[in-house]
């Protein structure tokens, strides 16, 4: 049986609404509509539009609508379908989206989850973790969050903040993320690399050096991840650096969920999927050495296969996880 899903993708600066339908374990997106995210007020119009305006155009009922998902970056409780003051969506404070949603569409399934648990349940259904029971997705992009399938099912934790790894402090001083430095979002996100070669330039610019990356102090703020890696595929000696330093805590943090969780794939989006070279062979060499040899046995570590299309799949997972 094929059911209609709508899925909408609510991020800091652009949102999205995509509609697709689901049958047989595949999944299909028809199309989508984009616009600025605005106040809460004036994106749930939006978003209410792009949903009816999609429905003329293919000669849908509301009857006819399976499930709607969200994803949205948290804070959120997922249960109550609340967002909660998230810092990339300043002014939505204690919105009451699927309440919202759910009265325009009466009798269509909606839910709620945070991005990273959207995408792990997208990657987990229809991407790079499909077939497993025991999955981790890692976000690894502006900042580092992960979603966890364990025993094939969400695992969203008490109140909805069960894989906020960024959090980990793997070192008592270092990059910054997630509040903390020295944390596992600081060594490894887009951010991160960013400040690790800023600090790698910073001492060869105080010893009279000029780095080809960035040979003056004043475009240190321009530095940032993908320079950083066209320089280390160029052969730079600072970019390389910073890549083997990110890649050895990966490795660190990798060998912590593995010896916790046990999972048969941990599946890392963004800055590893593009860059999977230059992490990859120090990050392996950390986790043959740190983590449980039976657990890392079973453990693959690969890249996210659904790239640039992953919100669109991520809302629509959402909706498609809402089924019975």
């Amino acid at each position: 049986m094929i059911v209609n899903l709508f899925g909408i993708d609510v991020g800091g600066t652009k949102s999205s609404v995509s509609y697709g339908t689901f049958g047989d374990g595949h999944l299909t997106i028809i199309r989508k509509i984009m616009f600025k995210t605005q106040d809460p007020k004036e994106t749930i119009a939006e978003i209410e539009n792009s949903i009816d305006a999609m429905m003329g155009n293919y000669g849908l009922g509301v009857t006819d609508i399976a499930a709607i998902g969200i994803s949205c970056g948290g804070p959120l409780d997922s249960h109550a379908g609340v967002i909660m003051s998230p810092p990339n969506l300043p002014g939505w404070d204690d919105i009451h989206i699927v309440r919202e949603i759910s009265n325009k569409y009466m009798g269509v399934s909606v839910g709620i989850q945070n991005d990273a648990n959207a995408c792990a349940l997208a990657e987990w259904k229809f991407g790079a973790g499909r077939g497993t029971k025991n999955m981790v997705f890692m976000t690894f992009g502006t900042g580092l969050g992960a979603g966890l399938i364990l025993n094939g099912h969400l695992y969203e934790g008490t109140n909805d903040n069960a894989g906020e790894i960024g959090h980990i402090r793997l070192y008592g001083f270092g990059p910054i993320g997630y509040g903390k430095s020295g944390s596992f979002e600081g060594f490894c996100s887009g951010g991160g690399i960013a400040q690790i070669a800023r600090i790698l330039v910073r001492e060869k610019l105080q010893m009279g050096e000029k780095p080809a990356i960035c040979p003056s102090l004043d475009r240190l703020d321009g530095i940032d991840a993908k320079m950083v890696a066209e320089a280390a595929r160029k052969g730079d000696g600072i970019a390389m650096e910073t890549y083997r330093i990110s890649g050895e805590y990966l490795g660190r943090g990798l060998s912590i969920l593995i010896d916790v969780l046990n999972p048969e794939r941990i599946v890392i989006g963004s800055v590893y999927a593009r860059c999977t070279d230059l992490l990859e062979p120090y990050s392996s060499q950390i986790v043959q050495r740190e983590a449980l040899k039976n657990a890392a046995a079973v453990c693959k570590v690969i890249p996210a296969e659904l790239g640039e299309s992953i919100g669109d799949y991520a809302a629509l997972s959402v909706a498609a996880n809402l089924l019975k």
